[in-house]
């Protein structure tokens, strides 16, 4: 009977048919708490809900969680959005959540202080800051082209310093397009590359309505921007991110006009200031040139010119005689050296060097003539002395002494072994030599 009974997998799939089906678990509203909450980088987000009895578990899919403007954490409470469905391998049944948000504080200011946590990180915050140009001939403004921000900016510029144009690029600046509109006219303004200045602004509102303002792609497009930017977003109690990455932060848009551009008649009056301070000064030093042309003209040098080059025609003399006195020794010294040159060249001449070389090579050669006859002396008494001696010691001068040596077979035989009775021997004598025969051996005397 085991047809009755269901297989784990079977009972499964139908529990998941079921709370697919149920129209009431296919959009869930919760209130809870995070749990067992580890961020996974670039993946699914698998954590708990929780409250004082009980707890869910929940799974966030990548895309949904990308979408988050805030980073979850441990013990958070959050309003969560979902569906309820089971999981069919463990069996558990769990949440896949749609939407967050962050309950109690609110989701756009946990947003935002997320965002400007990363935003300081990257440094983008307290980045150094470009200065405004001083006196701007061209100035874009972003923002509604309708409302007073625009009419308070115009006012103020014209009243300030009219020959400034200011140029409108029509903004949204509030809305789920707000962000990439104003992003675009930022880049339009900076492409342009002729203004001076630019301007975002719009007037104030609730943390909704200046969100655009807290966008992070409008923060980096303030950010990289190459001109310079005045942020004036909101009263003078909101503070956008805008704000914060801007150049300069207005807090009203006629505080940002009037940071843009100075007043025109306090200008020109610096200007008639510094003009009149360049005459005065002008004046102060042709009076002092003046003065001293006149100190010059009543001096003695020009009273009486000639004192000017007394003193050098007296030092013109004193050279003229040193000259005078340095040339003639000069040639003093040049004929004394030639009188020598002279006189080297009367005892140098030819026929004189030759009888003094001819004098020299006669006394070498009786030197050599006396050294090689004294050599040959010394050599002829030392071949007969070695002679001598080498006839001391010759054999046959030994022989004549009655010596002699024996032969066979060529050998000289030196002992009594070397020969047998019945060998034939040769005797050499001093002079001349006979054969023998070995008749007889005699035994050696001990």
């Amino acid at each position: 009977m085991t047809e009755n009974y269901l297989t784990v997998t079977a009972l499964t799939k139908y529990l998941k048919r079921k709370f697919d089906a149920d129209p009431y678990l296919e959009r869930v509203y919760l209130t809870a708490e995070i749990s067992n909450f580890r961020m996974r980088a670039n993946a699914h987000q698998y954590f708990s809900l929780k409250d004082q009895h009980a707890k869910i578990n929940a799974v966030m899919f990548k895309n949904a969680f990308q979408g988050l403007k805030f980073t979850p954490e441990e013990g958070m409470k959050v309003l969560v959005i979902g569906r309820i469905s089971l999981y069919e391998a463990s069996g558990n049944y769990q949440i896949y959540v749609e939407h967050m948000e962050p309950d109690g504080v609110g989701a756009l200011y946990q947003a935002l202080e997320e965002l400007k946590k990363k935003l300081t990180l990257e440094g983008l915050l307290d980045a150094a800051k470009k200065y405004l140009p001083k006196y701007p001939k061209k100035i874009a403004v972003i923002t509604s082209p309708s409302g007073a921000v625009i009419r308070d900016i115009l006012t103020t510029v014209k009243r300030r310093y009219p020959i400034a144009k200011v140029v409108l690029y029509p903004t949204l600046v509030q809305g789920n397009q707000a962000a990439d509109n104003i992003v675009k006219n930022i880049e339009r303004v900076d492409l342009a590359g002729d203004y001076d200045t630019m301007i975002v602004a719009r007037g104030g509102g609730s943390i909704e309505d200046l969100w655009p303002f807290n966008e992070e792609k409008v923060a980096r497009a303030i950010f990289n921007a190459q001109t310079p930017v005045i942020s004036s977003v909101g009263h003078e109690t909101d503070v956008t991110i805008a704000d914060l990455v801007a150049d300069v932060r207005a807090a009203t848009p006629t505080a940002a006009a009037e940071l843009a551009v100075p007043v025109l008649t306090e200008e020109i009056m610096k200007i008639n200031q510094l003009q009149n301070r360049l005459i005065q000064g002008t004046s102060r030093k042709i009076e002092l040139a003046q003065n001293q042309l006149k100190r010059l003209t009543d001096s003695y040098v020009f009273r009486q010119p000639e004192r000017l080059y007394e003193s050098y025609a007296q030092k013109l003399d004193f050279l003229k005689e040193s000259l005078n006195n340095h040339f003639s020794k000069k040639v003093t010294d040049l004929q004394r050296q030639l009188d020598l040159l002279m006189m080297r060249q009367k005892n140098s001449q030819p026929t004189i060097l030759i009888q003094k070389q001819q004098e020299q090579l006669a006394l070498l050669n009786r030197q050599f003539n006396q050294t090689m006859m004294r050599y040959m002396t010394e050599k002829n008494q030392r071949f007969a002395v070695l002679l001598q001696s080498l006839d001391h010691l010759s054999p046959l001068k030994i022989m004549s002494r009655g010596y002699s040596y024996v032969l066979k077979d060529e050998a000289v035989i030196t002992s009594a072994e070397q020969v047998t009775v019945g060998d034939t021997i040769q005797v050499s004598f001093a002079k001349g030599s006979v054969a023998a025969e070995i008749v007889e051996k005699m035994e050696e005397e001990k």
